[in-house]
């Protein structure tokens, strides 16, 4: 069972608003086991909407419609699609009466214009939207489903859930998507790709793998389409388990998994304290962590030393350091680390300094040069990294990058341990 997604409106495409409803009615669509093939975006034009329309019936069994269904002359949906399957246009005496009490209740007027909300398609079959005044509608030609709904998210939402979804499960005969993500950390996508070749080459050709990469980790994903669930999700846990021995230090969870997270857990199972020090990932590390409930159990405190004066008043770093190597050097990492470790009376410490840019690089240190340190009880560990070239970017993989060198001294601490 395939699908299209088709949203409408002109502030879509200049960029005057973002499309969440794609988002969620593909959501609702894979979790029921329609595969969505295409999205697409378009503006308040007659001609385009009966093209796109008349392509989705002759490709997908199910479309999926979002916008043009205000009142105002802008919003032509509903006309169009009367149009285009021959109908003429009734007023429904249902939705009229919703629409004036809730403009009355809002103190809005019940004019032409609000009327015009209760005249739909007479060959459509009226989907009740009871959290805003444009019903939503559907469409049926060959075997062919067609659903228009308004661009508001959350009436959009409400009819997905309400009406939609329980009409196409009880319209068509659906089998399951079935997806499940592995989240892995401390290796690059094309290395992580030729470690796990061999697993990847031996997988079922039912399973569909994916990698998607994200600031200092890689997603993997496998998918089964259009399958008998139960017996597919184990078969996809077998296969991830078989991938947990390959690379048993690289895989941080499932899901929504993060390095925090894992990072969070084994601070707090151990009884651990952390402190952070930043210079130019400005306290994303700490809040990542202070992000997350019951982080008050180790995170001991966060320093922002942006200036070199707060490196040598708060965290004790050398001036003579600084002068010499610069302030985005090993020996001011280190120094940055252990500053926080002993300021905060923490057992861990991390530490970041670098050149987020635009401006301030060198050839010797050019933009997105980002040396991080960890200290722990045993000792000190620095690295650099090479960041990117765009400011965000930069300080989201320097503070990713950080926590999972975080991660690496703590299970270095289990295996001395």
């Amino acid at each position: 069972m395939k699908a299209t997604i088709i949203t409408i409106g002109d502030e879509i495409l200049i960029g005057q608003i973002v499309d969440t409803n794609s988002v969620s009615i593909a959501k609702h669509l894979n979790s029921a086991g329609i595969v969505v093939r295409e999205k697409i975006s378009i503006g308040d034009d007659r001609e385009q909407i009966q093209q796109c329309v008349g392509r989705a019936l002759e490709q997908f069994e199910v479309t999926v419609i979002t916008g043009g269904l205000g009142p105002t002359k802008d919003d032509i949906t509903k006309k169009t699609l009367a149009e285009m399957f021959h109908s003429g246009m009734h007023y429904d005496q249902t939705v009229a009466d919703h629409v004036e009490r809730m403009l009355t209740a809002r103190g809005i007027d019940f004019n032409e214009l609000n009327r015009s909300q209760a005249l739909v398609p007479d060959c459509c079959t009226v989907l009740f939207n009871a959290h805003g005044t444009a019903p939503g509608m559907w469409f049926e030609r060959d075997g062919h489903v067609v659903v228009s709904l308004p661009g508001v998210p959350f009436e959009m939402e409400h009819l997905m859930q309400d009406e939609v979804m329980p009409r196409l499960k009880a319209r068509f005969s659906l089998r399951q998507i079935v997806h499940r993500t592995m989240i892995t950390a401390g290796l690059a996508e094309s290395m992580l790709a030729k470690r796990i070749e061999s697993w990847e080459n031996a997988l079922p050709p039912y399973l569909k793998l994916a990698y998607l990469p994200n600031p200092g980790a890689v997603r993997l994903r496998l998918s089964a389409y259009e399958v008998e669930g139960e017996s597919v999700a184990r078969e996809i846990d077998r296969q991830f388990e078989k991938l947990r021995q390959l690379i048993p230090h690289n895989v941080i969870g499932f899901e929504t998994a993060s390095m925090q997270e894992l990072v969070h857990g084994i601070l707090t199972e151990r009884h651990l304290t952390l402190a952070t020090a930043e210079s130019c990932t400005g306290g994303t590390i700490a809040s990542r962590f202070t992000a997350l409930p019951g982080a008050s159990a180790y995170f001991h405190c966060g320093v922002v030393s942006y200036s070199n004066e707060a490196k040598v008043d708060v965290l004790g770093v050398r001036t003579e350091d600084i002068a010499r190597y610069g302030a985005v050097s090993e020996q001011v990492a280190r120094q940055m680390a252990e500053g926080a470790r002993r300021v905060g009376h923490a057992d861990y410490a991390v530490a970041t300094t670098g050149i987020a840019g635009p401006t301030g690089g060198s050839a010797e240190k050019p933009v997105g040069t980002v040396w991080i340190a960890v200290a722990t009880p045993t000792g000190t560990r620095a690295v650099v990294k090479q960041c990117g070239t765009d400011r965000g970017q930069i300080i989201d993989r320097a503070s990713a990058f950080a926590i999972s060198l975080l991660r690496d001294a703590l299970d270095g601490a289990t295996t001395e341990q």
